[in-house]
């Protein structure tokens, strides 16, 4: 009966979520809903544009530090997302102030709302099954907005402006039906396998996301305008190559190793950009063009979605894990919007333009290989953290006498290394042994040379990794 009643809140989470990303990814982030009025209007999109990105930023990154529980999260999803529906409403109207005070209004309470999503993400999604979540909200929320965009771009903004509206209303009613009663028990169970926090893999993600994003941002400012002439294919066709790449990646085995899939989407990516500075602007080149570079957004996009899924298990917090991580994502939008814009102005050839967008690209290959490896890294030492942490006392010591080292460790250095398998940062070692933190860092470094690792990571691994995990 748990059982039933925790798929059936997945569902609804699902659900509620993806009608509430469809909103967003059809009239407030970059829409094409926004897009249709503000050109029917005769206004001006770059400062519309730009105050909606940069207030979702702020949502998502500021989420965390207000919403601690999931009772608060639902609060938080469901006030978001009402006061978008409200904030929604003067675009019916002529332009006025409360067009940019609604995007902002509505760009940083969906934020929000977003953010806040995480804790559901992680109540009523086992681990083995956050990819298919996250796959499924982006699969869904892009059927959506194709259906709003068609209608906005070949009917009539306002009736895509009321449909955009309509999917934040049957959000909030999926969002209002979840039930938040496992609250304390499965907080209880997270907080227990919490171990130190996951910062420096989070740091690490939010790197690569920025970076790889910022072709997004070129692609909206450079390479739309170039084909805005096809309104008709480019309404729906846009997010088709995305959705099926999101459908691929989703149903590939279990066992798949999905960050070489990565250098697929590099690929592409380069392709895209390649195609777009050779071949001439008809539809068929949009074809390839569009092809080519959503599918690899598809590729990217679920890629660290279902990365900060699994970063979760290891959160106190995980409106702040979820809502960092993807603030990343809207940053590089943004800078790579303002680089578009920049680009644009000084009217560069296409041919320099791609030139920018794949030196980003190599960038990001540059990167990729390490990243992946420290992200591996990083996230198996918490599991492997978890898993130490419910063995008894003799079998703490066993584990490390199995491993030799290359000197014997001290007495101090022993304390050290089990508070380190403890899950405890340097300052709290340093509080636990009444010693200074640079003192902590000295035995923390000697430690690392007997074992001949590199980092904390690397020797968590190395001592833990022949250990039975969750």
């Amino acid at each position: 009966m748990n059982g039933f009643k925790t798929l059936n809140a997945r569902r609804l989470s699902v659900a509620g979520f993806s009608f509430l990303f469809a909103y967003i990814l059809s009239f407030q982030f970059e829409g094409q809903v926004l897009y249709s009025l503000l050109e029917l209007r005769g206004t001006d999109a770059d400062r519309y544009i730009l105050a909606a990105i940069i207030a979702h930023f702020a949502g998502l990154f500021t989420c965390g530090l207000f919403v601690r529980s999931q009772a608060a999260a639902k609060n938080m999803v469901l006030g978001g997302m009402s006061l978008c529906l409200a904030a929604t409403v003067p675009f019916f109207f002529a332009p006025s102030s409360l067009w940019l005070g609604g995007l902002i209004v509505s760009g940083y309470f969906s934020g929000c709302a977003v953010a806040a999503w995480g804790f559901f993400l992680r109540a009523f999604t086992p681990k083995n099954g956050r990819i298919k979540s996250c796959a499924d909200v982006l699969i869904y929320s892009n059927l959506l907005m194709i259906a709003v965009n068609v209608v906005a771009m070949n009917r009539s903004p306002f009736i895509g402006l009321s449909l955009s509206m309509l999917c934040l209303i049957i959000g909030i009613v999926f969002i209002w039906m979840l039930p938040v009663e496992q609250e304390n028990e499965q907080n209880k169970t997270f907080k227990n396998r919490t171990h130190g926090g996951n910062k420096n893999p989070l740091i690490l993600l939010c790197l690569f996301v920025f970076i790889i994003t910022i072709n997004s941002g070129l692609m909206y400012q450079v390479i739309n305008p170039a084909f805005e002439h096809l309104t008709g294919l480019v309404s729906w066709y846009w997010a088709v190559p995305y959705i099926v790449a999101l459908a691929i990646m989703r149903n590939l085995p279990m066992k798949a190793k999905r960050s070489r899939i990565l250098y697929i989407g590099m690929a592409m990516i380069i392709g895209a950009f390649i195609s777009f500075m050779l071949l001439g602007r008809n539809t068929f080149d949009y074809l390839i063009v569009d092809t080519l570079m959503l599918g690899a957004c598809g590729i990217f996009d679920l890629f660290w979605w279902s990365i900060l899924g699994e970063m979760l298990d290891y959160s106190d917090n995980p409106a702040q894990t979820f809502g960092i991580g993807l603030s990343a994502n809207v940053f590089g939008v943004l800078c790579g919007g303002i680089l578009g814009m920049a680009v644009t102005s000084i009217g560069l050839p296409s041919a320099e333009v791609a030139v920018i967008a794949l030196t980003v690209v190599c960038v990001t290959l540059v990167m990729l290989p390490p990243l992946n490896h420290q992200l591996v890294l990083l996230l198996k030492s918490h599991a492997y953290l978890a898993a130490y942490d419910n063995m008894s006392q003799s079998q703490q010591t066993d584990i490390v006498r199995q491993i030799k080292t290359l000197d014997p460790l001290t007495v101090r250095e022993q304390e050290v290394l089990q508070l380190i398998l403890s899950g405890k940062s340097n300052r709290e070692i340093a509080g636990a042994l009444f010693i200074s933190e640079s003192t902590v860092k000295t035995h923390a470094r000697n430690i690392f040379s007997k074992y001949d690792v590199g980092s904390r990571a690397e020797l968590i691994s190395t001592l833990l990794k022949n250990q039975p995990v969750e």
